[in-house]
C-alpha cells in the first residue's frame, strides 16, 4: 500500500467555520476547510490503475463540499471526504486485466460514479459516490473505466488540457442537448443560424466555442472584464453583466432584454446556457426567443426555481436540466481539444500547496479564467514540451 498527500474536507472543520462566519456561506474561508491530509491507497486491483497526478483544475463541486452547502456531503460520507473530480495523470502501474493503458501513458479522469441504464451518472466520484476518494492528491488508484487517454498532441498546453477534464464534457453535453431540443421544434432549413447566449464561467465559455464552431452567433454575458476580453478575441459578442446589476431587479432584466433584442434584430436568444441558474435564471428566460431552450446543470444557487408556465407554453419554451456526460461522451469531447475548445486560463498556475487558496479564490470569484493547480514538481518527458 502507498500513502500519498491528498486534500480532504471534514464536517468538523465546516462546523467550526460555519460558527465563525455565523452560517454565512459566502464568507467561508476555504483555506480553513480544505486541508492537506494523508491518504492510504489500496493495492492496485486487476482492473485498476495507479497514477501519479500531474495537474488538476478547481471545480465548483469542491466548493459545495467545502462549505457544506447545499448539503454537508462530508457529514453524509462519514465525517471526511477526499475531494477532487478532475485530473491529468501519468500511469505508474496497471492491474493484470487492464487493456487500454500501460505505464507512462498520460490520462484524464472523468467523475462518473454509479450510472443509470443510459450511462449517465447517478452519483459523482469523490462527492456522493460511496467509497470514492478524489484526485486532489499526488497519487491515486482508479478503475480503468474512469480514465481517458489524454490528447497530448492536440496543440494545447498541459494546463489547458487539465482545465478541460470536467468542463469540456459538461459543455459538450449541454450544447448537444440545447441544440437537439431546439431542432425538434425548428428545423435547420427554417432557421439555420441561431443566437446562442451563455452567462459567465468556464463551462459557458466552452459552450459558446461549440456553438461558434458550428456557425452560430454567440453572446457572452459576464461581470469579469478579463474573461469578456479573452472571449471577444475569439469572436464572441460580450456583454457586461455589471451593467444590469446582476439582474437584481425587474428593471435590470428589462434593460438586458432590450439590449439583447437590439443585438439580435428583435429575435432574442434561441439557446441559453445559464449553468448555475441563480440570479441569471429570470434573465435567461426573459431573453429567450420563441421555441427557445434554456439548459443548465446548476443546482447550488437555485435548487428551487419559479416560472410562468403559461407564458413559457405560449412561447413554446423548454427548460432543460442535465447532471453530467456519459463516459463515452467524455471521451468524444477530447477530440475537440485545441480545435474547438481553447480554454481561457487564470493568470496564475497554483502550486499544490496553494490549492486551498485556489479554491477560496474561486469561491470569491477572484479568478480571470479557469483555475489550474500543478501537482507534480517533476513532469514526465512526454509532457515537458506542453508546460
Amino acid at each position: 500500500m502507498t500513502v500519498t498527500r491528498a486534500y480532504s474536507v471534514s464536517a468538523e472543520d465546516i462546523a467550526h467555520e460555519s460558527e465563525r462566519v455565523r452560517g454565512d456561506h459566502d464568507k467561508f474561508d476555504l483555506t480553513r476547510t480544505i486541508r492537506l491530509d494523508r491518504l492510504t491507497l489500496p493495492a492496485c486491483g486487476a482492473t485498476q490503475v495507479r497514477m501519479r497526478v500531474l495537474a488538476v483544475s478547481a471545480e465548483h463541486n469542491v466548493v459545495h463540499a467545502a462549505i457544506g452547502h447545499p448539503i454537508n456531503i462530508s457529514a453524509a460520507r462519514g465525517g471526511k471526504l477526499f475531494v477532487g473530480n478532475s485530473a491529468v495523470g501519468e500511469v505508474v502501474e496497471t492491474g493484470s486485466d487492464v487493456q487500454r493503458f500501460r505505464a507512462g501513458d498520460i490520462v484524464l479522469t472523468h467523475c462518473n460514479g454509479g450510472v443509470d441504464r443510459g450511462g449517465f451518472p447517478v452519483r459523482i466520484w469523490a462527492y456522493d459516490q460511496p467509497d470514492s476518494d478524489g484526485w486532489y492528491a499526488e497519487e491515486a488508484v482508479v478503475d480503468e473505466h474512469q480514465l481517458i487517454a489524454a490528447p497530448i498532441d492536440c496543440g494545447l498546453s498541459l494546463w489547458e488540457i487539465a482545465a478541460l477534464s470536467l468542463r469540456a464534457p459538461t459543455a459538450y453535453h449541454l450544447w448537444r442537448r440545447g441544440l437537439g431540443i431546439y431542432r425538434l421544434k425548428v428545423s435547420h432549413q427554417q432557421n439555420p443560424v441561431l443566437n446562442v447566449l451563455s452567462f459567465g464561467g468556464g463551462v459557458g465559455e466552452l459552450f459558446l466555442m461549440l456553438a461558434k464552431a458550428e456557425g452560430h452567433r454567440v453572446f457572452y454575458c459576464s461581470g469579469n472584464a478579463k474573461r469578456r476580453e479573452d472571449l471577444q478575441r475569439q469572436g464572441v459578442i460580450s456583454m457586461d453583466q455589471n451593467q444590469y446589476a446582476r439582474f437584481a431587479s425587474k428593471d435590470d432584466v428589462k434593460a438586458f432584454v432590450k439590449d439583447c433584442k437590439a443585438l439580435t434584430d428583435g429575435e432574442g436568444m434561441h439557446v441559453v446556457c445559464d449553468m448555475l441558474r441563480g440570479p441569471v435564471f429570470e434573465a435567461g428566460l426573459a431573453v429567450s426567443a420563441r421555441c427557445g431552450v434554456n439548459v443548465s446543470s446548476g443546482w447550488q444557487l437555485s435548487q428551487s426555481v419559479e416560472y410562468n408556465s403559461t407564458l413559457l407554453s405560449v412561447k413554446q419554451m423548454t427548460i432543460d436540466h442535465m447532471h453530467y456526460e456519459t463516459a463515452a461522451g467524455c471521451e468524444e469531447a477530447t477530440r475537440l481539444y485545441g480545435k474547438v475548445f481553447k480554454p481561457v486560463l487564470h493568470r496564475e498556475i497554483y502550486a499544490f500547496e496553494d490549492l486551498p487558496r485556489c479554491m477560496d479564490d474561486m469561491h470569491k470569484n477572484r479568478q480571470s479564467g479557469i483555475p489550474v493547480v500543478r501537482v507534480a514538481r517533476e513532469m514526465p518527458a512526454s509532457v515537458k514540451g506542453l508546460l
